[in-house]
């Protein structure tokens, strides 16, 4: 049995994996915790998450349950995942980590201590998506420059990071298929007199509009003709279910950084 510990366990992420957890052989929840400022601090979780009582109560830090679990799934901020992934590497606990909008040192840091300990790190843990990274970086292979590659994401008002953190995964696979460096060739905006696309160009485009879960279409524009791929998440459930799976397999894994791709099999 895999004791999992839950952070930002009232959330809309957090409360869909405390459900799954109940759901799936092997695993249970064994602690959960939110920010200090929380108004669901104290409550039970499995009540939090609409499950019913579960008899785990939410505490306000991770140093309070991290004695508890195995594992931590952590879907919360990147300032809070960068101090919870301290917390897990210095108990020897695993982690999972779905946090978006990790970039810069913040990210380099994360990545580092992760790379010591059994840790997942995926912006994205839904199968279908991993599906289409595979099957894209196929495609920027054999089109290469004779087709110009466009990411266009949509998701609800509330998100807090742009672009999405799973366009800019399918943008680094891309980007990495195709030989180019994303730094350079990355486009995230196009306004006025912009001049003639490259062929380098990896445009990654943002909306953001009512309660859109999440949708991510990667275009593939030749002389003629068009592929599109398009991934369409109807709800949270598939990241909840992916993290889940995610929690029950490293655990069992030698200490090293790993993605979601490596979990699947893919």
């Amino acid at each position: 049995m895999v004791n999992i510990i839950v952070a930002g366990a009232a959330g809309r992420v957090g409360s869909r994996i405390i459900n799954f957890i109940g759901q799936t052989d092997g695993v249970k929840l064994a602690g959960a915790f939110e920010h200090p400022e929380s108004p669901s601090i104290g409550q039970d979780a499995g009540v939090a998450a609409g499950l019913g009582t579960v008899g785990i109560k939410i505490t306000d830090s991770i140093n309070k349950v991290i004695d508890q679990g195995e594992v931590v799934i952590d879907f919360t901020s990147p300032k809070a995942t960068l101090e919870n992934i301290k917390a897990a590497s210095a108990k020897g606990v695993s982690m999972v980590i779905g946090t978006t909008g990790m970039t810069g040192e913040l990210l380099e840091e994360v990545e580092r201590i992760a790379r010591g300990m059994r840790c997942v790190i995926s912006p994205n843990m839904s199968i279908g998506v991993n599906v289409m990274l595979r099957v894209a970086a196929m495609m920027a292979e054999m089109l290469g420059d004779d087709y110009d590659m466009e990411i266009v994401e949509a998701h609800h008002r509330l998100k807090k990071d742009a672009p999405s953190g799973t366009a800019m995964a399918i943008a680094k696979t891309l980007a990495r298929a195709s030989g180019r460096d994303l730094d350079r060739v990355a486009v995230y905006e196009r306004k006025g007199i912009t001049g003639e696309r490259t062929k380098e160009e990896i445009g990654i485009q943002t909306l953001r509009a009512g309660d859109i879960t999440g949708d991510h279409t990667i275009m593939f524009g030749g002389i003629g003709e068009r592929l599109e791929l398009i991934h369409r998440a109807h709800n949270r459930d598939n990241f909840a279910k992916g993290a889940v799976r995610a929690a029950g397999w490293i655990v069992e894994q030698p200490v090293g950084l790993y993605n979601m791709q490596d979990v699947l099999g893919i």
